[in-house]
């Protein structure tokens, strides 16, 4: 019999794993008001105590679901800051960005959220905080940084930061959310991303900056 309660010392990150493995199939299972905190905590093996202490609450934890999904987002572009060009540190990005958001159970996750969302607004607090917010939080730097070294043009960073995440989604993702395209392979993201991030770039370069020719 697998007894719930504290895990030992060790033990605390496998068993939040195994937490937000389990909240994330119940949420695309059920969704997110069908769904209990007393069914996740049984499924995962965990108590209620455990899942109030960690996260606060159901909203909590679908935000730490999301947390952990857009985590490589943030990695990629973070180790990408310190080495090679601009260029190459955004398509790194754009790759696992576009590779995380096409998935199926991400694509499914968004269609909870967007039905869900009025209902529960603390869902859709979370959804964005924990996914949206902090990948432009670091997109931002990102562009800060390489404006100080005179890379790209002074324009405000939240909006190239905003406007690099658009033209990644674009039509294509729409699509995907309502049900008109299949899920791209690797082959096909890496030409996503390369394109678009090509494209975007051709329009925001200061003069100064090396690799392409401005009109």
């Amino acid at each position: 019999m697998i007894k719930c309660g504290r895990p030992r010392k060790g033990e605390e990150c496998q068993s939040r794993d195994r937490l937000l493995d389990t909240a994330l199939k119940l949420f695309l299972e059920y969704g997110y008001g069908s769904l209990s905190l007393e069914t996740i905590a049984r499924e995962a093996h965990v108590s209620m105590r455990t899942i109030y202490n960690q996260f606060s609450g159901k909203a909590g934890l679908f935000g730490a679901v999301i947390k952990r999904a857009s985590d490589p987002f943030i990695s990629v572009l973070s180790e990408g800051l310190l080495e090679g060009q601009p260029e190459e540190a955004l398509t790194a990005f754009a790759r696992q960005f576009l590779l995380g958001i096409t998935r199926p159970d991400a694509v499914r996750i968004r269609a909870i959220l967007i039905g869900e969302s009025l209902q529960f607004p603390d869902l859709a607090m979370q959804f964005y905080e924990q996914g949206p917010q902090r990948t432009l939080n670091h997109l931002e730097q990102f562009f800060i940084r390489q404006q100080q070294v005179g890379y790209f043009a002074a324009i405000e960073p939240s909006l190239l930061a905003e406007q690099f995440i658009s033209s990644l989604r674009g039509e294509r993702v729409l699509k995907l959310q309502l049900g008109l395209g299949s899920t791209p392979d690797e082959a096909q993201i890496d030409i996503w991303a390369r394109q678009t991030t090509s494209l975007f770039l051709r329009g925001c370069l200061s003069d100064g900056a090396d690799g392409f020719n401005r009109d």
